[in-house]
Order: structure tokens, then sequence, then C-alpha cells
């Protein structure tokens, strides 16, 4: 009993002492608490960088020791070598990735647009921003692109769910354009306040879209050095081009920007915390209202009820993207669509950027060795900088990284680094033009979405078989000159042998050998530039070139088997199948 009252007494004591204490005090404290919490919760920089004298952090370079496009283009980079401070008041990547999908402080101008029709029947808005537009200082268009131009384009592929409005896609549009470049923004599909008139969507490893606008730009301005450069969700579909392309693709050089380089480890980073998942549920709501602005399209292909009460991106991809792109399974989509996959067979000088703190595209995923491994690509990491934000100065008025892509493509193109196109590639591999619809040929629909006009739609498919057999008949002529080439020669070869036989004194077996051997050797070296064009060929028109021996078949049999029966009709008399008939 006495335990107890002492025990009373004491919790009595207690709360009076806590009596004692001033609210206020408890208003302090529970503030202090709150602000630890949101700077965990944020991931805060401030005290850090404030102890390191607002410095910045070092831009840590990733490259091959003997990489030429370390050594002669990003070593004069100041960006690259230098250190990013972010700005003050957001310390934080998920304050800048915020800031910069509400604001971003964007440059004022105007794109000029031109619809581009591709083979499937898809529409692309392309939006122009030509060097002549800055120079004038209107923001308006002024100017147009001549065939013979030898200005730089740049090709800007923006991320998930962006177009050309986006604050960040103008910030480097803006930029490149200032420095008397031509820029190009591709937006993707059903994007840009464009309609879906095809029975296709874009997707994190969709890339013929950039591969038919990469090679019509190039046949449209043939002088004009290409480069290109995908942020987040288009750096994917970039670096996975480029991979897929090697040294057939016309681009001189890529610029890759937080790219989330494995998708499977991406997804499942995104749900991982619970600032993550908020991300996550505010991308859902992005991909579900880009699913909403095509519904009629949409839920013809795939379940639309499923689509609408997905919740997260890895949801949507099970009833949206595996549905239309025909995936198997949501992981077999992630791994196959990873630009991580490809990054070996990258043949253009790529620059890559990344931010350690991307809250969207974890830096687990980011795949240091084979970037250091290929000559072709420098990797710069940054310890902080958000998704695609990087804002530097008091007044957030500039993105870090755009100024180190300002950098880096005038310093290439001023290079010997730059990637050409091989010539025999070029010529075997020629891609079929699209029709372009320019602006003012576009149509209104009543959900008030953009459709491109055309007036050819029933000859399309027409006109795609004449191109066909156009392009199959041209590369037959390539073969037979190819091969009436190896006859001459080869004739030629034994001509001057059997001279030299009736001039030149008997040559004993070791000579004999030798000439035998030389004579092979010659014939080999002008046989194996045609077996190779001869197998290219094959890959590429093999369909083809089955079908129409199909069609020849079955339209000969019936004049080949009339043919035959008259031919050998005694030897049917006498056969037992025709004793059958006539007993």
């Amino acid at each position: 009993m006495g335990a107890a009252a002492a025990g009373d007494s004491a919790a009595e004591l207690l709360l009076r002492a806590a009596a004692l204490v001033p609210l206020a005090h408890y208003g302090l404290a529970a503030v202090l608490l709150a602000c630890a919490f949101l700077y965990r919760f944020l991931e805060l920089h401030l005290l850090g960088d404030l102890l390191g004298g607002f410095r910045g952090g070092r831009v840590a370079l990733t490259f091959h020791p003997a990489s030429h496009v370390y050594h002669r283009v990003a070593s004069k980079c100041r960006s690259l070598h230098g250190r990013y401070l972010a700005t003050p008041w957001l310390a934080s990547p998920h304050l800048q990735t915020l800031f910069l999908s509400i604001s971003g402080r964007p440059p004022s101008f105007t794109y000029r647009r031109q619809l581009y029709t591709v083979r499937d029947g898809g529409t692309i808005a392309l939006d122009w921003l030509l060097a002549s537009d800055c120079e004038e200082g209107d923001g308006g268009f002024c100017g147009v692109v001549s065939r013979d131009d030898s200005t730089p384009l740049v090709v800007v592929i923006p991320g998930l769910t962006s177009d050309s409005t986006a604050a960040y896609v103008k910030h480097l549009v803006f930029s490149m354009a200032s420095k008397g470049w031509n820029v190009v923004v591709s937006n993707h599909r059903g994007l840009g306040g464009i309609s879906i008139t095809s029975d296709c969507f874009y997707n994190a490893g969709w890339t013929e879209d950039i591969r038919e606008v990469v090679n019509y730009l190039h046949q449209k301005y043939p002088q004009a050095p290409l480069f290109a450069v995908g942020t987040s969700i288009g750096a994917n579909i970039l670096v996975k081009y480029l991979g897929e392309e090697g040294e057939g693709t016309p681009v001189a050089g890529a610029v890759s920007i937080c790219s989330p380089w494995d998708l499977l480890v991406t997804s499942r980073f995104i749900v991982r915390k619970l600032v993550q998942r908020c991300y996550d549920r505010a991308l859902a709501i992005g991909l579900k209202g880009y699913a909403e602005l095509h519904q009629p399209v949409m839920e013809r292909l795939a379940n639309w009820e499923d689509i609408r009460k997905s919740h997260s991106i890895r949801e949507f991809d099970r009833h949206a993207t595996c549905v239309v792109a025909k995936y198997e399974t949501v992981d077999t989509f992630y791994r196959r669509c990873s630009s991580a996959n490809y990054i070996d067979n990258v043949s253009v000088p790529l620059l890559c950027i990344s931010a350690l703190d991307d809250p969207l595209c974890t830096r687990e995923a980011i795949p240091w060795d084979e970037c250091r491994a290929n000559k072709n690509i420098v990797l710069a990491t940054t310890p902080n900088g958000g998704h695609l934000a990087f804002f530097r100065g008091l007044t957030a008025g500039k993105l870090w990284w755009v100024g180190a892509v300002s950098e880096f493509l005038p310093a290439l193109h001023d290079s010997p680094c730059m990637h050409r196109q091989k010539a025999q590639e070029h010529g075997l591999h020629t891609s079929l033009e699209s029709s372009i619809d320019k602006s003012p040929y576009v149509n209104f629909m009543e959900d008030g979405m953009v459709a491109a006009v055309t007036n050819d739609d029933a000859n399309n498919s027409d006109s795609v078989d004449n191109l066909i057999s156009d392009e199959i008949e041209l590369r037959d002529d390539m073969v037979d000159v190819q091969r009436n080439g190896i006859t001459t020669e080869i004739q030629n070869e034994r001509d001057n042998n059997s001279l030299q036989e009736n001039v030149t004194p008997a040559q004993g077996p070791e000579g004999s050998k030798e000439q035998l051997e030389l004579n092979t050797d010659k014939i080999q070296d002008v046989i194996n530039p045609v077996k190779k064009s001869i197998n290219q060929l094959v890959r590429s028109q093999g369909r083809s070139v089955w079908l129409l021996a199909y069609i020849a078949f079955v339209t000969s049999w019936p004049l080949l088997g009339t043919l035959g029966f008259i031919l050998f009709r005694n030897k049917f008399r006498n056969s037992l199948p025709a004793k059958w008939l006539r007993s």
C-alpha cells in the first residue's frame, strides 16, 4: 500500500511539473519535431550545403580511360568539371521536382507545328523553334529550313505524359535555339493536342516513332548535323533506339537526361517508400488522363474499366500497355524495354546526366560498369538535382543540365568525334518516306482534339505497296549489276591468267599454288560484299520475296498443269490411276 501511494505521489509530481512548463515550450518542441520529420521526409540538404559553404557537390564523371568523347569533348565543358549547387529554398529533390511541375519559370516563345504521319497511320506533332526565331526576338516563326541548310538540328524527346509545353522542354529548346541551332520537339502519340489516328500507342520502349522522325529529318535536311536529347522516359527511348541502330543511325550525338535505365528496378523503387508511392499515384493519374483523351480507341483495344480503376503505374501497364503492345506480363515489358540492355551497342557519342537523389529514377538502376565499358559514353552524376529539375541560382531561373547540354553539343559539333552514318547500311536500309501534313491542314474534332487531314487515305496501302515494289526492284537491279560485275571481273581474271600462261615461262608447283591462292583471294574479296548485301536484302525483304514467289506459283500453276498433262499424257494413260479411272 505504501509503494502504491508513493507511486501515485510520483505521478502527481510529474504532472504538476509538466503543468509548470509554458505551453509555448510545448509548441516549440512540436515545431522542432515536425521540422525534423519534414527534413527527413523531404530529404532536405540545406544544412549540408550550409556546412559546405554553399559550394555545391562535385559532378562525378564515369567514362572509359581511352574515350575520345571525354578527352576531346567532355573535357572542354566547364559545367561537367565544376560543382552543382541547388537553389537554397529548393534544397530538396522533392521540392525541385514539385516546383518544376507546377511552375518551372519557362521562357516565353511560340512553336511552329508540323504534323507528321507515320507508316501505320499514326500522327506525331513536331514543334519547331528555329535559330532565326530567337534572333528576331518576338518569339514568332519567321523563317523556314531549306534543304541545303547546314545549321545543326536537335530533336527533343519529352518524358512520360509530357509534351513541348513542359517547362524543362522549353528551357532546353530556347537555350539551344539561342545558340544558333534549330530545335524540333517530337511529341509522343496522342500528346500535344493530337488525336490517336491508329491503334498504336507509345510506351517506354516504343522506338519506331523516333526512328521514323530521325530518318525523315535526315532525308529532308541531309546537310544538317542531327543530334538528339531525351528526357526521363524519352531518354530511355532514345538510348534504346541508339542501341538498336548501332552504326546505322544518322544521329551525330545524343544526350540522356534522368533516364530510368532499368524499368523493373525503377518500378520496385517507386513503391518502396511513402513519398515514392505519392509519385506513383500522381503518374498513374496522368496516364489515366492520357487514356481518357483517347477513350474511344483505348476501350476498343483493352478493358476500359480495368484501366479506369488503375491506381499505380504498374496496374496501368498491366491493363493498358501490355494489352495494346502485346506483352505477356508487366515484368516482361519492363525487361525488354529497359535501355540498360542496349548500352553496349551504342555507337554514338552519348552524354548521360543523372541525379543521385532522383525521387523517380533511382541510382540503383544506373549501369555504371556498362557506361564505363563503352568508349562512346560519358556518365555525369550529381549528388542533388531531383528529377529533371537541377535548379540553380537564387531565383531558380535556370536549369543546370540545360547549360551542360548547351556546352556539350556545340563542343561535339566542333570536334572530330561526331558519329557518321555508314553509307552501306544507309543505302541498304532506306526507310519509306511518310507523308507530311502541315498546318493549317488540320481537322478539329468534336472532342477538341486535332487530327491530320489527308486526301489520299484510301490510297495509302497502294502507295506503300508501290514503294515496296519499287524498292525491291531497285535492290534487285543492284544485285544484278553486282553479279554482272563479278562475272566480268572473274572473266577478266581468267583472260589475264591465260595471257600470262602464254607469255611467261612455265612456273613450278609452288608458283602455280601461290597464283591460285591469289586468284581465289581476289574472287573472295569481290564476292564477300555481294554476299553481305544479299543477306541483308533477304533479312529486310525476306517476307516480300517469299510472298512474290508464292503468288507466282499459284498464278502459274493452271498453265503449268495443263502443259504438263499435254506433254506427258501418254505416260499418264499407262499409269495405274488412269487404269483405275477407265475401269
